[in-house]
């Protein structure tokens, strides 16, 4: 993750800097910074092969990827994952765009965003299968719920960046609801309807992966399929998930739209489990969640507080702590492998690398190696590697780097270069990367967060990152001590997000377009790609 040919503002040791204090760092050393720290957690990591033969497990899972069974694939299972993305997102996006009008000015919004989307979309589920059981409830809220403060925050930075020409031509009095639906929400609409679109695929693979912990999608089958060895269903249930990522704007339109709402509504599986919803909530939040030492005990009483830290004090020193550290080795471990990832995959999406015929080959091994969820990779590579962090950190480093070489790829497709300009090698290391390394460096650091979220959910497949914990604890129904954990996950991803945006600001970076979503043609964020010489 070396930056190449660095700009002088950002290789000039204080050019970032503020007089009297210490200069801050260019591309080249936060590169470093990462890169030693990913070394050194290398060092700790568990990294060994446990199974006996790998290789003829692989030749198996190939196999079966040669010859999928369609038929076996269950119907039903494509309509309640379809269901599950639509009402969940639907949901989600539509609180987040009314948290998202007060984001700005509100610390109490943006706190309250920060916690929802701090925490995985699994650890939602798991805790309100505790209310609503396995039902469409829990699957619907545990996308909604981390989506609203995802959605919250990206629309305020839409609506931010907006232009404000059309504010000025109102008349005198305007009231604040009609100055954004007339003059703001025009020029953001189409940059909302591009990223919830996004969001909709984001929300299909969290659906598939929800599958995993027993909602009827088509991820339970696809563990089902996996855990027995039956790859050629779990080759067909891929092939579907993947149609129906890769058909997302042909049946996902305006006039579509109310019919998937309401199919969606109709097609919702029945509940499982609990049938008091009211009883459930209470009991969950005035009992399950609640300390045990506080249960029943008068606050105001000294021995209830320190039968509180003596409680507490075994779950950060004997979860928390370790739990913690391993999720920071395989997410600083993972990052870096996908910052390498990502640098090597572009070239596969870009014109000027792959030429007409690779192209169309690399977008379609790129856009399914993003469309399939890191849990999903994680748990496949765990069949065949055996439980340690290397699997975990394979599916993390695989599916991020293709997101992110993906859009580098589009990216390297702007770049205006000169008629003289080297091919081949010379015009990816001395051309394209440096002029890439910017926006690299944001999309990583803006993945970073998601990255460390992954590495923590990735614990309930047995790595001992906070999720083993979690998922132990939640088994054990001790749902006080499962918040806790949950909590310190989330507090976790809110400053290693803080640390991000730090490190956007100093590189100077933090005004490129971060946002994980194709680029929108015309858009101030990306203008339409420049004529090439003949």
């Amino acid at each position: 993750m070396t930056a190449g040919r660095v700009p002088a503002e950002r290789a000039s040791p204080g050019a970032l800097g503020v007089p009297g204090r210490w200069p801050a760092p260019g591309y080249a050393a936060v590169s470093r910074w990462f890169v030693a720290l990913a070394l050194a957690a290398l060092l700790t990591a568990d990294l060994h092969v446990s199974s006996l033969n790998p290789w003829s497990e692989f030749g198996r899972l190939l196999a079966g990827l040669v010859r999928p069974d369609v038929l076996s694939v269950a119907g039903w299972s494509i309509v309640y994952t379809v269901a599950f993305a639509v009402l969940g997102v639907g949901l989600g996006a539509g609180a987040g765009f009314m948290l998202a009008i007060p984001f700005a000015r509100s610390r109490l919004v943006r706190v309250l965003c920060a916690a929802l989307r701090a925490v995985h979309e699994l650890f939602w589920a798991l805790l309100l299968m505790q209310v609503f059981g396995l039902s469409a409830t829990t699957g619907i809220l545990a996308i909604a719920l981390p989506y609203a403060g995802i959605c919250a925050k990206v629309y305020s930075e839409i609506i931010e960046e907006a232009d404000l020409s059309a504010l000025r031509v109102l008349p005198a009095g305007t009231g604040a609801v009609s100055a954004f639906a007339y003059a703001r929400l025009p020029d953001v609409a189409a940059a909302f309807r591009h990223y919830t679109l996004y969001r909709l695929e984001c929300g299909m693979r969290s659906t598939l992966v929800l599958g995993f912990i027993g909602l009827p999608t088509m991820g339970f089958y696809l563990e089902s399929a996996f855990r027995q060895g039956r790859y050629a269903e779990a080759a067909a249930l891929l092939l579907v998930f993947y149609a129906l990522i890769g058909t997302r704007r042909l049946w996902v339109r305006a006039k579509t739209l109310p019919l998937l709402v309401l199919g969606s509504v109709l097609a919702l599986p029945p509940m499982v489990g609990a049938t008091d919803i009211g009883a459930s909530l209470a009991r969950f939040l005035g009992h399950d969640i609640v300390p045990v030492s506080l249960r029943g005990t008068p606050l105001s009483n000294p021995e209830t507080w320190a039968r509180t830290w003596a409680w507490l004090r075994p779950i950060l020193t004997d979860q928390v702590l370790p739990g913690a550290v391993n999720t920071l080795i395989l997410a600083q471990i993972a990052l870096v492998a996908t910052g390498l990832g990502a640098l090597l995959l572009f070239p596969l999406v870009s014109r000027r690398f792959a030429g007409p015929v690779g192209r169309p080959l690399g977008r379609v091994l790129l856009v399914a190696v993003r469309s399939t969820p890191e849990y999903m990779l994680a748990y496949v590579a765990l069949q065949l590697l055996g439980p340690s962090m290397l699997p975990a950190i394979l599916a993390l480093s695989i599916h991020n780097a293709g997101i992110i070489g993906f859009l580098m790829g589009r990216h390297a497709d702007l770049i205006p270069y000169r008629p003289d300009a080297p091919r081949g090698l010379n015009l990816y290391a001395y051309e394209t990367v440096p002029r890439l390394y910017g926006q690299f460096l944001a999309y990583l650091l803006y993945r970073w967060e998601i990255i460390l979220r992954e590495s923590a959910i990735l614990g309930i497949l047995g790595v001992a990152t906070l999720g083993y914990y979690v998922d132990a604890a939640i088994s054990e129904l001790r749902l006080d001590t499962a918040v806790v954990l949950i909590g310190a996950t989330a507090l976790m991803a809110v400053a290693v997000d803080a640390l991000s945006r730090l490190l956007r600001r100093s590189l100077r970076i933090n005004t490129l377009p971060t946002r994980l979503t194709e680029p929108v043609r015309g858009s101030a964020a990306v203008p339409d790609p420049p004529q090439q010489p003949a």
